[in-house]
């Protein structure tokens, strides 16, 4: 195989623009993941008062078929 120095200097080129580009873009990425982070939190949150809900829910019905009254009141405002 042949050295072929336009690919070689193009190759150091694109390495040394990466390198420059990385340290650039690193707060970018970083405020980029913390929003990931923010919005996998927010979703588990609301997934786990969801959830809850709806075993409340069932538990209410599993009493009132067993012939059991409960008064659970108004559902709680979010």
């Amino acid at each position: 195989m042949k050295f072929h120095l336009p690919s070689f200097l193009v190759g150091c080129g694109v390495g040394f623009a990466s390198r420059s580009f990385a340290q650039h873009f690193r707060p970018v990425v970083r405020e980029i993941a913390t929003l990931g982070y923010r919005l996998a939190g927010a979703v588990t949150t609301r997934a786990s008062r969801a959830r809850e809900d709806v075993e409340d829910l069932l538990a209410e019905a599993r009493a009132k078929a067993a012939g059991k009254t409960i008064d659970a009141g108004p559902p709680p405002s979010n």
